[in-house]
């Protein structure tokens, strides 16, 4: 497919990766001239310089030719704009990143039809509501919801009292009832495993669960950990995503930003009045200390410098704060931060490009996530009728190495696989598996063609 991507900063650029490695045919436009050499040398993309607003511009990146334009720039006018002449060219998908929270709320003077876009993503906002879903999950270093809520997926370090250790896996289903949770990848000594019935669990592998949401908090207790509320939140960074986080807790907890800027402070203390606005320098520590960061139960740092968000949260850790998040978005830092003893990340970036590659995907795949410590990736897909992996049960089928069935969703039940199961049509399917692994699994969900080509890691 001809894709048009406007912008070619973190977003843009990742988003053209990932979708050039699907065997798409991508082409950029990008105004500035560091980021549209970076594009042009490091991308399997045309380049061209100039404005994705302009219907110059976007004539010379043949805009009929298109099937779908994705708008990425950090600038809300540029991308709306691009995707309204892009419509009206007749493009027949549309998807424009914006930071203002106007454009998305229902009330909003002009419709998304009027708008030209048929998906809007607000990725500050994204990362925020994966901020508090990391808080109300007090304990799990890895935490998303797939449909609505209905599947949890966690990702728990294992404490030396947890009754999980040192027991087969096999075993464990047995002991605790068949309970409604898959343990599915093992994260162990910086490498990524894919469980077996035979494997154990040993002090400090950071395990990763399918789970029913009722069962969440049984299996929480398993794992050795308790949770704690969290009533007094520090959060490093004024920006949009800061705001959002401050703007949701602000009700329910004791909040206090930290800023550096004191035209921003001033504004968040306006428009924010049930948070504690402090004017100053995150990195410093006796400051941190001074405003009571040894009484918080969370720290989250999510400032637009990865090294500062890495280095802050680090510092909460020694002050013994329970709970740390970190905004990190350098795709080299993603893997590395858990390995610093970083407790938990979360990236625009990742939450932008998933997104994106999910809606593009939309008939086969219900979700696409990955794992920030590891090449695992998380793929639920929407099984279609005559496909190989619902023509006999899964014990009949010859199921890849390094990929794993976490769980079933079948008329909005999660159903925990077995040998007997056979997956039906409709059915929605959450796959772990390791990129090498991905293609074989693609083919199980395939007709005549792969639905899916090679989907890997940010």
């Amino acid at each position: 497919m001809n894709i048009l991507i406007i912008g070619a900063g973190d977003i843009g650029f990742q988003l053209s990766k990932q979708l050039s490695r699907q065997k798409h045919d991508i082409t950029m436009i990008e105004a500035d001239q560091q980021k549209m050499m970076r594009a042009s040398e490091q991308l399997d993309a045309i380049v061209i310089a100039g404005n994705g607003g302009s219907y110059r511009t976007l004539e010379e990146a043949q805009l009929q030719k298109m099937g779908i334009v994705a708008a990425m720039t950090d600038r809300d006018e540029v991308n709306l704009m691009a995707c309204r002449l892009a419509k009206r060219s007749g493009v027949p998908t549309t998807i424009a990143r914006v930071r203002h929270p106007q454009y998305t709320t229902p009330d909003f003077i002009l419709s998304p039809d009027e708008l030209g876009t048929d998906l809007i993503i607000h990725p500050e906002k994204e990362t925020a509501d994966a901020v508090l879903h990391l808080i109300h999950q007090s304990c799990a270093a890895y935490a998303i919801e797939l449909d609505n809520g209905k599947i949890d997926v966690l990702g728990v370090h294992l404490e030396q009292n947890s009754p999980l250790l040192d027991i087969p896996l096999m075993d464990l289903i047995q002991k605790y009832g068949d309970p409604p949770m898959r343990i599915v990848a093992i994260d162990r000594n910086y490498h990524t495993i894919i469980p077996g019935g035979d494997d154990k669990l040993i002090y400090g592998d950071e395990v990763f669960v399918i789970c029913d949401p009722e069962y969440t908090p049984t299996f929480i207790s398993l794992a050795g950990k308790k949770d704690r509320p969290m009533r007094n939140v520090m959060i490093l960074g004024g920006g949009l995503i800061g705001q959002f986080i401050a703007t949701s807790l602000a009700p329910k907890a004791n909040v206090k930003i930290v800023e550096t800027d004191m035209e921003k402070a001033q504004k968040l203390a306006d428009s924010i009045p049930r948070a504690l606005i402090i004017n100053g320098d995150g990195t410093d520590f006796d400051l941190l200390e001074s405003e009571g960061l040894n009484d918080m139960d969370a720290f989250v740092a999510v400032t637009g410098n990865d090294e500062v968000n890495i280095i802050t949260t680090l510092l909460a850790q020694h002050a013994n704060v329970p709970r740390s998040i970190a905004l990190v978005n350098k795709r080299e830092y993603i893997s590395i931060a858990p390995k610093l003893g970083v407790d938990a990340t979360v990236s625009k970036q990742s939450l932008a490009v998933n997104s994106v590659r999910r809606y593009i995907q939309q008939q086969q795949v219900a979700t696409i996530a990955n794992i920030p410590s590891g090449d695992t990736q998380i793929i639920e897909y929407i099984t279609q009728a005559g496909c190989k992996i619902t023509r006999q049960p899964l014990k009949d089928i010859n199921f890849p190495d390094n990929a794993i069935m976490g769980g079933i969703l079948r008329n909005d039940k999660l159903i925990i696989p077995k040998g007997d199961t056979q997956v039906q049509a409709e059915d929605k399917v959450v796959i772990f598996t390791l990129p090498q692994t991905m293609s074989k699994v693609d083919k199980l969900f395939s007709q005549e063609r792969s639905l899916i080509s090679q989907i890997l890691p940010l």
